[in-house]
């Protein structure tokens, strides 16, 4: 256990003070934040406004935080998994500079090293994640606050779960890269990628039917819907309640922006979509284990 710490925190503090991996884990939020205010913002309000029934006045106040808790969700749905494989580049490092293989000439468990980097990724991407939302919500305070505390609490525990998925995943991927041009290149594609398969960048009901049913099987896409539901819950129940909208459209509006993911017809319930999450994580974490345990990695 002493050994584990120690190798955690060598790891942790080597992340914040490589200047290189640190402004890489973090430009991407910050990229991704001005991309969405300046490009995003214009297109999901006339969304939005597009659904409201003839006769029927919506508050720009409450067409703003929805907008904005959209937005929240896509960003930070999107960074939970491409900041993890920025932050997990020192395990290609080490490799690269020869450090591993002095760890495992040494009495260092190969265990214990995979579950150093693991555990030291996961915290330096929840950092930069929590830090990522908390700007967030300055943000959506700033335009329309309608979240509730227990909202707050929900996109926490989201945050942790999409996370821990992008941590795994990204694990697994790192196991097999050797250079840091690997690295590179496998972060950049995800990081370019991903926002479209899981539904954050382009909601899926906007894809046709058979994309859609083939993305409805990548974990990704339920984290994406969890955080989307409990971002957008205050705002559409202030939609209700303040403008009178009708329920037929806050349901048009809930499934437009993939609050109500839909699978093979059916919809699918938030436990559901806890279910798929745990269990992908569970059994990526069991490939990472076994990856660990049989494939000899070189040093």
């Amino acid at each position: 256990m002493v050994t584990l710490t120690q190798l955690v925190r060598r790891n942790v503090k080597l992340f914040f003070k490589d200047k290189i991996m640190f402004f890489s884990s973090m430009i991407t939020p910050i990229i991704l934040l001005v991309l969405y205010v300046t490009f995003l913002r214009d297109i999901y309000f006339q969304s939005v406004k597009s659904f409201v029934p003839e006769g029927v006045t919506l508050s720009n106040k409450i067409a703003n935080g929805i907008v904005g808790n959209q937005l929240m969700a896509s960003l930070l749905s999107v960074i939970c998994v491409t900041v993890a494989f920025s932050s997990n580049m020192l395990m290609v490092q080490d490799k690269t500079s020869g450090v591993r293989k002095d760890f495992t000439t040494s009495p260092v468990k190969n265990s214990t090293l995979s579950l150093a980097y693991f555990i030291s990724s996961l915290f330096s991407t929840l950092l930069i994640c929590y830090f990522a939302m908390f700007a967030c919500f300055i943000y959506i305070a700033c335009i329309g606050w309608y979240l509730s505390f227990l909202d707050v609490i929900l996109i926490i525990i989201d945050v942790f779960l999409l996370t821990f998925f992008g941590t795994t995943l990204s694990s697994i991927i790192n196991v097999f890269l050797k250079t840091q041009g690997q690295i590179s290149a496998v972060a950049t594609i995800i990081s370019a990628g991903y926002g479209f398969i899981s539904g954050a960048y382009m909601p899926l009901s906007q894809y046709n039917s058979g994309l859609r049913n083939v993305l409805m099987f990548l974990p990704g896409t339920y984290g994406t819907s969890l955080i989307k539901n409990h971002s957008l819950q205050g705002s559409f129940e202030a939609m209700e309640k303040v403008s009178n909208m009708p329920i037929e459209a806050i349901n048009e509006i809930n499934k437009s922006v993939d609050c109500t993911l839909v699978f093979f017809g059916n919809n699918v319930p938030q436990w559901a979509s806890y279910l798929v999450m745990l269990g992908a994580i569970s059994v990526l974490m069991g490939i990472y284990i076994l990856i660990n345990k049989f494939v000899k990695q070189e040093a």
